[in-house]
């Protein structure tokens, strides 16, 4: 495997192995598992839920789908629920409003790269212990306890992670009828600066595609620097320079790394390779690439992701890994989900979200859609689309089995090698552990030092990230304006708090 940098292969033993390996094997679990937690249906008062989370696109079929779970959940936990979507774009302008309107919903997507730790401390999201005791046998049964811990702050756990890969690499994802078409050699592309004369030839023969596409919050330094080259350490100013392998809280701005990858973002942005748009530009990748206009793009690679991007553009996709798999607290918390405190039926949400970790017929509905009407089952543990289908035409397909419950679950697609779950687990075992694994940052005591720094990054942040400025000019005035939001007393609370972390762990 090729890597960007050279990485001593550290494998510090942060958390127990079982870690690694938590996946559970792939054996089909039947409906109503004596796990389930969840009093008999008909014992229940019907309740209406709500569950948020992102996406793209909003299926055509939503209603059709969601009509049907609900024809299920009524028989299981006498609830119906309602599958609110909202777009990443504008995720947070209205999640943000549902709080402060004191919207009532029930179960919310979180994690720890996506705004966990500062929901806690604002207390938007409640602790589900009790709750995930009384009624979360599924969960407890199949995550590992160190899972389910790597998400507790201040002692206490506000959201359940889902069950998948808890590692990650990134690269570059490519059109494979490009690659081919121009002979390009992948075997020979190791860092991003190996990528230029590819895009360079996209650049010169295909005027009516991107070489590069890019937004504004999900760029090649984007995806390189979260857990790629730096442990994120949480929400806020600070991280661990994964290249060190030490444990010194370091600000990611001021790094040699970050100058490189905003200058060669530069560069790009300004010999066309990326598109012009790239600051207002909304549309998921695999919306565009359908549409045929772009040649590349980056992202978290895991195994068996050339074919879930593949299925999902409806064209033949390439990857090629330009960091080697890495495991951080925040990648064991990459997906969550937590009970909002508007919740009105806390106790039916646990029910709800202990079925999608051992009711495969639910969470496949919830994935998938209808079999027969998305999907069709080539044998019982995978599916394809049904004649004259793609992914470009079919009614329903979230693709976002990453997100919801035991993705082991899931069924996997025809263009997917069936041993892909035991491939995740190689994936977890083999990964490198940052020395922070384990390790959840606090922000309480900081919280309007990281408000304020957020806001200096919504400025300063995706011109440079995505090369529209120059950071030989821009980057400065960013350093200053981060230090004058309180940046190092963020840096300085994260330390002592790893510091403490660390001198607990090391007497036990």
């Amino acid at each position: 495997m090729k890597s960007a940098i050279s990485f001593a292969a550290r494998r510090s033993a942060v958390l127990p192995l079982a870690l690694a390996v938590v996946l559970l094997a792939v054996s089909g679990c039947q409906s109503g598992s004596s796990l389930s937690g969840s009093p008999a249906a008909s014992t229940l008062p019907p309740a209406h839920l709500v569950m948020v989370f992102p996406t793209g696109a909003v299926p055509r079929d939503l209603g059709l789908v969601q009509d049907e779970i609900n024809r299920y959940l009524q028989t299981k936990i006498n609830a119906t629920v309602e599958l609110k979507l909202i777009d990443w774009e504008v995720w947070w302008d209205k999640t943000s409003y549902m709080f402060a309107s004191r919207e009532p919903f029930d179960l919310l997507f979180t994690a720890g790269w996506f705004g966990y730790s500062s929901e806690v401390a604002k207390g938007q999201i409640i602790p589900v212990d009790e709750l995930l005791e009384k009624y979360g046998g599924s969960i407890t049964h199949t995550l590992d306890p160190d899972i389910l811990n790597a998400g507790k702050l201040g002692g206490q756990l506000y959201a359940v992670p889902t069950n998948k890969e808890f590692a990650a690499s990134k690269g570059i994802v490519m059109r494979k009828d490009i690659v081919d078409k121009y002979g390009f050699d992948l075997t020979q592309v190791h860092s991003l600066t190996d990528l230029e004369p590819l895009l360079s030839a996209v650049k010169k023969n295909e005027p009516d595609m991107v070489p590069l596409l890019a937004r504004a919050d999900h760029s090649p330094v984007t995806t390189l620097i979260q857990y790629g080259y730096f442990d994120m350490l949480g929400d806020g100013p600070g991280v661990l320079d994964r290249s060190s392998g030490d444990l010194k809280v370091v600000n990611m701005y001021e790094t040699d790394r970050y100058k490189q990858l905003a200058t060669l973002m530069h560069k790009w942005y300004a010999a066309g390779y990326i598109n012009k748009d790239v600051l207002t530009e909304k549309t998921l990748e695999s919306d565009v690439f359908r549409q045929g206009k772009a040649f590349a793009y980056a992202d978290s690679l895991k195994p068996g992701f050339a074919q879930q991007v593949s299925r999902d553009t409806g064209m033949d996709m390439d990857t090629v890994e330009l960091t080697e798999p890495y495991m951080t607290t925040g990648d064991t918390t990459s997906a969550m989900f937590a009970i909002s405190k508007t919740s009105q039926n806390r106790e039916r949400a646990m029910m709800l979200l202990n079925l999608l970790y051992d009711d495969s017929y639910l969470l496949n509905l919830l994935d998938w859609g209808i079999e027969g009407t998305h999907y069709v089952k080539v044998s019982d543990q995978s599916i394809d689309y049904p004649p004259g289908q793609t992914g470009k035409t079919i009614g329903y397909g979230l693709n976002q089995s990453w997100m919801f419950g035991n993705q082991m679950h899931s069924f996997l697609w025809a263009n997917e090698k069936p041993d892909l779950w035991e491939q995740f687990k190689a994936f977890n075992a083999e990964a490198e552990h940052s020395p922070a694994l384990g390790f959840v940052f606090n922000p309480e005591k900081v919280k309007s030092e990281i408000a304020a720094c957020n806001l200096v990054d919504k400025e300063f942040g995706p011109t440079l990230h995505s090369g529209v400025v120059d950071p030989q000019t821009v980057l400065p005035t960013y350093l200053a304006r981060l230090k004058a939001a309180g940046a190092e007393r963020v840096i300085e609370e994260k330390q002592r708090q790893l510091d403490a972390w660390a001198a607990e762990k090391a007497r036990h």
